[in-house]
């Protein structure tokens, strides 16, 4: 079972002390909805610029926003995946700010009336053992376009395909302490979302992209003034700005300064965070209830059948994963860091020896498969083969060497592992009568070398490298050893 444990403490040492990091995010997630949050544009990724632009993604004068239904359905099941309240009355409002990709002007956003309350999510670190942050509010905003400043020397310009894209942000209370608690808590909120398949989790494309507050404070002492660096794209990003903002709060202060509340970037080839602007509260951007949306109102009977489609979760799948196969709390959340790789392993186990069947498919398959950048939906070899090749090991037909030839084989696409041994011949060899007769010969052949082994045990190593080298790898291990061990009398 995994083990919850409350964040380990992160400590920074300055001149005067210790100094805790206290750590919040803001994780912005891309609706999976094939258009977008109120009009029918596509949300395809890859198109030319502005081509997936309606009149009301680009604020044409008179165009009205029209709810699309299906990303709302998306942000309650995420509300339901993270145990939070769903409020059945909510409403959009109006976040005024000028930016060149913003074509109205004002981003329809949720304010006050979120369309999820309150929840958790229990956070898995890689050694398995896990710790809960609280979850503030989930709610649903459109995102705006793209400013591309690399085109031109003296321009820049626009690209709305992303204007309008429904996004879920899903902010959590200040209960992270650490860059490594920080990357783990979007690692398994990145998890969750893709298991509900309510965003693709792709953050090379944005589509998940964090906002990171942090601020440090004495130990126990109260929160201090907190920055938020923007638009963070992956885990390894989010613990080195982490890192380096804490340490740069801490110095600023134990010099006599102070920390002005501000949005800062970060840039991992300097690995810093500069500063971008001072952060605006909520009355700078004005918001109001938006006059051409009515507040959104959902059905209870709605709620409850959108949850009753909820799949397995991660905590409940590995929870049962480690019950029903006997296999470690690592092992266990290896396998549902991707819930395709979970569902190759158990259809690869039935029947087979489960333990046997995760080495093979989270070592030599994934392994050889990310050597290629390819994902597991895109093995060549189906779950099937793999089990086929555990049940042959587990009969003693191959040996676990053998069973790598087996496997290249199979990679090559030769077919199913049975007829691989069958075609070239690759049965183990078990016929004790067999592999007796090479031992004999080697024996003769080196009799230092078996006095040796008299002498020091370990070096029985050697022949049952030859003895395996004159079978072609075939023979049994256990019955080289045994026959070994018995004519040298060790």
């Amino acid at each position: 079972m995994s083990t919850t444990t409350a964040p380990a403490p992160y400590r920074i040492q300055g001149r005067t002390g210790e100094w805790e990091v206290v750590i919040g995010l803001e994780v912005h997630a891309q609706v999976a909805s094939q258009a977008k949050l109120f009009s029918g544009a596509s949300t395809a990724f890859g198109a030319g610029p502005n081509e997936h632009v309606s009149l009301v993604d680009a604020a044409f004068p008179g165009m009205l926003p029209v709810i699309n239904r299906f990303c709302v359905e998306q942000a309650v099941r995420t509300g339901l995946g993270l145990r939070a309240r769903i409020n059945l009355k909510s409403r959009f409002d109006r976040k005024n700010y000028f930016y060149p990709d913003l074509p109205a002007g004002y981003q329809i956003s949720q304010y006050k009336d979120p369309v999820v309350g309150e929840g958790e999510l229990e956070v898995t670190r890689d050694d398995g053992s896990t710790f809960k942050v609280g979850i503030e509010r989930l709610h649903l905003e459109q995102d705006a376009g793209k400013s591309l400043h690399d085109q031109d020397p003296n321009w820049t310009y626009v690209d709305l395909n992303r204007a309008g894209v429904a996004l879920m942000e899903i902010v959590s209370r200040p209960d992270l302490r650490s860059p490594e608690e920080a990357a783990a808590y979007v690692k398994t909120l990145r998890q969750l979302v893709r298991y509900l398949g309510t965003c693709d989790g792709d953050m090379e494309k944005g589509n998940l992209r964090a906002d990171v507050n942090v601020s440090v404070r004495k130990p126990g002492g109260p929160l201090g003034a907190r920055c938020e660096i923007k638009n963070v794209n992956s885990m390894r990003f989010i613990q080195q700005a982490i890192a380096y903002e804490a340490r740069r709060q801490v110095e600023i202060l134990e010099d006599g300064g102070s920390i002005d509340q501000e949005t800062r970037l970060y840039d991992p080839i300097r690995g810093e965070t500069r500063s971008m602007r001072s952060k605006e509260e909520a009355h700078d951007y004005r918001y109001f209830p938006d006059p051409d949306l009515l507040p959104l109102e959902l059905d209870p009977d709605w709620v409850r059948a959108i949850e009753a489609t909820l799949p397995e979760l991660p905590d409940a799948k590995r929870s049962r994963l480690m019950r029903q196969y006997g296999l470690s709390a690592y092992d266990a959340t290896v396998l549902v860091s991707d819930p395709e790789r979970a569902a190759f392993f158990e259809t690869a186990a039935k029947g087979r020896d489960p333990k046997l069947v995760v080495n093979w498919v989270s070592n030599d398959l994934v392994g050889r498969l990310s050597g290629e950048g390819k994902d597991i939906a895109d093995s060549p070899i189906p779950p099937e083969h793999i089990g086929e090749l555990v049940q042959l090991i587990e009969e003693g037909v191959i040996s676990s060497k053998i069973a790598k030839t087996v496997f290249d084989r199979m990679w090559a696409g030769e077919g199913a592992p049975r007829a691989i041994v069958d075609r070239h011949g690759l049965v183990q060899v078990t016929d004790t009568g067999l592999i007796e007769a090479a031992v004999e010969r080697l024996i003769a052949a080196h009799p230092d070398k078996a006095e040796a082994v008299k002498a020091k045990p370990q070096a029985i190593g050697w022949f049952v490298g030859q003895v395996m080298k004159e079978t072609g790898g075939k023979a049994n291990p256990a019955a080289v050893n045994d026959i070994l061990k018995a004519k040298l009398g060790v």
